[in-house]
């Protein structure tokens, strides 16, 4: 975590540069600050500033990973990764609600937003209850 903390708050220290520097070469060229470009440039400072003082808080609390010491063996990043799920609908029916309430909201049909919203909490709690529901066959049964 320790080199994803660095390049995100590296990220960070450059859109404050940034943010700075449009906001000032816009007011000199214009006589005004052009807010739009600025407040999106500090936005994503406070984006890159949040994700690297989460991934910063939780380097501490963890031991180094391979990939933060500089003498680890490629061997030593080997075993399991983690569970991935072999095969779910799920991403397609929220990506879908997605695009119901997406629709809804383009063109402001309250009834179309409302369903696609709801569409949208049901697929998410199908996706994180996924292999909770007891429903699922595995290979083991």
């Amino acid at each position: 975590m320790k080199t994803e903390w660095r390049i995100f708050l590296l990220i960070a220290g450059f859109l404050a540069g940034a943010t700075v520097l449009y906001g000032a070469w816009t007011h000199g060229e214009s006589g005004h600050i052009e807010w739009v470009g600025t407040v999106a440039l500090l936005l994503s400072f406070l984006l890159c500033s949040m994700c690297g003082g989460f991934f910063w808080f939780v380097s501490r609390r963890i031991d180094l990973r391979p990939e933060d010491r500089p003498d680890a063996e490629i061997a030593d990043g080997a075993g399991e990764v983690g569970f991935f799920s072999p095969g779910s609908y799920w991403p397609f029916g929220l990506a879908f609600a997605a695009a119901i309430a997406g629709l809804g909201l383009v063109f402001w049909q309250f009834w179309l937003l409302g369903v696609g919203l709801v569409a949208v909490i049901f697929a998410a709690c199908g996706l994180l209850f996924e292999y909770y529901s007891g429903t699922r066959r595995t290979a083991e049964h």
